[in-house]
Order: C-alpha cells, then sequence, then structure tokens
C-alpha cells in the first residue's frame, strides 16, 4: 500500500484516524502501531516478521546500554551489536544476491543466489533503528521502556518505507506526549495534499517521457539531455511529494517530522545541491558516518577517506549495483573537488553559470542512479555527449507535446508559488485556500481513477 492508492485514501487513512482520535491517548501509540503493521504487511504479510525481529532487536539493545552505561566497553560493545544485527538484516536482504552472483562470475563457484524480494523501506527503518541505540548511548535520549511506544516508533507508517529517516531524538519526547488541535491537523491535511499533488499530477505526467526516451531505438542527443530532465523532476517531484504527504500525515497525528527537502533544483554547487536534497539521509550519515570518523578536523588524507567513505556508503545504501557505487563515487569527487579548489573558482562566476554547472552535474548523476544495466548506462552517457544524432523529429514530438509541462514543473521546483503565495495576504489565503485543497484532491483522485501508470520510485529501497 501507498500514498497514492485509493485504498489508502478512501478507507485506510480514514478508519485510521477514526479509531485514533477516539481511543484513550494512553492506548494512541498502540493503534498507530497496529495500523502501521497493517499497512507494511498489506502487500508481504511475512515481511512483518522483519518488523517484529528490527523492533526486538533494538528494544533490548537499548536497554542494555542503559543499564551498562557506567561501564563503557560493554555499552560499546551493545552498540556494536545493535548495528552489525541491523546492517546483518540489511546486507542479507539488498546485497546477498548481488554479492553471490559477483564472487561466483570472478571465481566459478556456485554459490547460492536466494532470488528474495527486497522488504519495502528496509534501508530506511534500519537506519531509524539503528540511530535509536546510538542516540541512547550518546545521552541523546532515554532508552524507551515501553515496547508499544518504540514499535510504534519503528513502524510509524507516515515514514515507514521511503522516509524522511526520523532520528529516534528527534521524535523522543512526541512519542510520550504529542500535540493535537485544529490547526496542525488542517496543516496537515494541506501539506498531504500538496504532496499528493506533486506525486500524481506531476511526477506521473513528466515520468512517462522518461520511460519513452529509455525505450526509443533511435536515441539522439536531444533526446537523452530532455528524457534525463524528465526524470530529474519525475523522481524529484515523486520523493519530495512522498515526504510532504509523510509529514502532513504525521501532523494529522501530533508529529512534527524535519523537512527533507528544499529547492534542491536552485542550488548553485554540488555540496548545495546534497544541503537540499533528502536532507535526513545526509544529516544521518552525517551524524552517524562522517562525524564518528573525524568529519574534517582531521589530516587532509583522512578528511578525503571520510569523504569517500561517506560517499560510497551513501551509493551503495541505495541500491544493490555497480552504478550505484559509481554514483558515490562521482558525487564523492565532485564534493572533493568544490571543497579543496572549485568552489573558490566558481564564486567567481554569475549565478546563472553556476546553476548551468550544478544542474548539468545532477543531471548526468540522474543517469548514473537510475540506468541499473551498465552497457545501457554507457551508451545512454555517450549519446548525452554527443554520440549519434543531435536531432530527430520524434524529439520535436517529444519535446512539443511535454513542453508545458516542462515549464510547469521548472517553476514549481522554485520557490516562485511559495512567495507569490506569500503576497496574496491572510484574507485572500483563507479563500483560495479551502478551494486549491479541494480542486487539488478532487483532480488526484480523478487521475488515480482512470490512470494506469503510477510507480513508486522508492520501492527498490
Amino acid at each position: 500500500m501507498i500514498f497514492s492508492d485509493l485504498p489508502f485514501l478512501f478507507f485506510y487513512i480514514m478508519t485510521c484516524l477514526l479509531v485514533y482520535k477516539i481511543a484513550p491517548l494512553k492506548l494512541r501509540n498502540l493503534v498507530l502501531l497496529i495500523f502501521s503493521l497493517f499497512f507494511y504487511g498489506w502487500g508481504e504479510p511475512v515481511y512483518i516478521l522483519i518488523m517484529f525481529f528490527s523492533i526486538a532487536v533494538d528494544y533490548t539493545h537499548g536497554m542494555l546500554v542503559e543499564k551498562w552505561r557506567s561501564n563503557d566497553r560493554r555499552a560499546r560493545a551493545v552498540v556494536a551489536s545493535s548495528v552489525i544485527c541491523n546492517l546483518g538484516l540489511l546486507v542479507f536482504f539488498k546485497y546477498w544476491d548481488f554479492l553471490m552472483t559477483n564472487i561466483n562470475a570472478l571465481t566459478g563457484l556456485g554459490l547460492p543466489v536466494l532470488g528474495l524480494s527486497l522488504p519495502i523501506g528496509i534501508s530506511f527503518y534500519t537506519f531509524q533503528t539503528m540511530s535509536y541505540t546510538i542516540d541512547v548511548y550518546r545521552r541523546d535520549a532515554p532508552a524507551q521502556r515501553n515496547p508499544v511506544t518504540f514499535g510504534a516508533y519503528v513502524t510509524l507508517f507516515p515514514q515507514l518505507i521511503a522516509g524522511p529517516i526520523i532520528r529516534y531524538k528527534s521524535v523522543a519526547d512526541q512519542l510520550e506526549s504529542r500535540s493535537e488541535n485544529l490547526e496542525k491537523f488542517t496543516a496537515g491535511i494541506r501539506r498531504f495534499t500538496v504532496g499528493m499533488a506533486k506525486k500524481v499530477l506531476l511526477a506521473n505526467a513528466i515520468g512517462q517521457l522518461w520511460d519513452a526516451a529509455k525505450g526509443t531505438e533511435e536515441l539522439t542527443v536531444a533526446m537523452a539531455w530532455l528524457g534525463i530532465a524528465a526524470y530529474a523532476f519525475q523522481i524529484y517531484f515523486d520523493f519530495s511529494g512522498y515526504s510532504d504527504m509523510a509529514i502532513g500525515l504525521g501532523k494529522l497525528f501530533g508529529f512534527d517530522f524535519l523537512e527533507n527537502f528544499n529547492y534542491p533544483y536552485i542550488s548553485k554547487s554540488v555540496v548545495e545541491f546534497w544541503k537540499r536534497w533528502h536532507i535526513s539521509l545526509t544529516t544521518w550519515f552525517r551524524e552517524y558516518v562522517y562525524f564518528p570518523l573525524g568529519g574534517n578536523r582531521v589530516p587532509k588524507w583522512k578528511w578525503i577517506r571520510n569523504i569517500l567513505t561517506v560517499w560510497i556508503l551513501t551509493g551503495v545504501w541505495h541500491g544493490a549495483g555497480w552504478n550505484f557505487l559509481f554514483w558515490g563515487l562521482y558525487y564523492a569527487v565532485w564534493m572533493l573537488a568544490e571543497r579543496m579548489f572549485l568552489g573558490k573558482w566558481l564564486e567567481k562566476l554569475p549565478n546563472a553559470l553556476r546553476h548551468i554547472y550544478t544542474m548539468a552535474i545532477v543531471l548526468v548523476g540522474w543517469a548514473l542512479f537510475d540506468l541499473t544495466d551498465l552497457r545501457q548506462l554507457g551508451s545512454y552517457l555517450l549519446t548525452m555527449f554527443g554520440q549519434g544524432r543531435l536531432w530527430s523529429a520524434g524529439t520535436g514530438y517529444y519535446l512539443r507535446s511535454y513542453l508545458p509541462m516542462l515549464v510547469i514543473l521548472t517553476a514549481a521546483s522554485t520557490p516562485l508559488g511559495k512567495r507569490v503565495w506569500a503576497k496574496l495576504g491572510e484574507r485572500t489565503q483563507a479563500i483560495l485556500e479551502p478551494l486549491l485543497v479541494l480542486g487539488a484532491l478532487v483532480l488526484c483522485t480523478a487521475s488515480l481513477v482512470d490512470a494506469s501508470y503510477n510507480p513508486f520510485l522508492y520501492f527498490r529501497f
């Protein structure tokens, strides 16, 4: 089940809210736990067992860390055990087949390839559960003694399968007591609707152009750039839309989740882009990998090692494929270049050129990210940089067909709409807001009823 499914919109969320609101305060985390497990098990009920395993492992590890806090050696061993259990689960389900296939190809061994389907969202919730034990060890949050409350944190359905990654310390207090009022509830509906419009009306619409570019028999240079631009918009509006929906749903239940996107496509450097894109993931790696390795307060070679480590892990976190490793290394090189020498040169350029430079790097990066077949990836990149025909009649057809949507997407990926809205005044906003929300809900519902194209890009993560 995903947020843009009709059963979710017209059955699940309404039933969940009804039961949650009539339940006594002390039982509301239990309601969230039950409904979150139902949400997660909708497609693959067997994987609920993995969820129970994660809850049990990290709940007990958190208690042990607090019990043995006076013995730092023991406490560290418990944290290490938690990390090993969580990463072991992730490696087994996400990377086993990839590792065995490559080992077999290199050695000729017949190591088993299991062909297991990937539990949805495992990359997200394993990172969340790891953060809990580490936060308890660092004294950033107390150990959670109520297993139901902890289970609600791990399984919290608004952000369970595609983030944002919620660190335990950021919601520890909210799990115990959270404010629920009409203002927050209406803000949640508004935010959820904005996110659904991004996903259903924008991401789904432009995603078909990317599919056309990948599937065309004679790819031109112009079509290659047009296609990857379409994918850049698709993944942004799909993922940021999902994050908006998650943040909005959180508000319906009294939670305040941190922002996950901040207009990344207006960036003027790669460093800035990664401060604006998937903020919860970059924050997680910074706090739990980069800083523990020493950050930038170490000799230069160690700092380079730290950057490479973080970005290699970031790449392979996204998927079991060589393209993800290359994608991580690609960004590691650009991050190092900007921080070591390129950044000073960029500061001398006009903002428009800095933006063009950044977006060119990002678009090439999206090709590395999405095209898992290395032959197709190589061919696509060669075409982007001039191999083959520049233009064709088919390219012109797709450009004319999608040009209005591309203009809308370009404007929507900037703060322009937010600035225009702010200038309208509170009275005009009060009149327009319910009409816009209702109109967006109607359009999204109509689109979902009629559409056969509603992909969820983060199923593989």
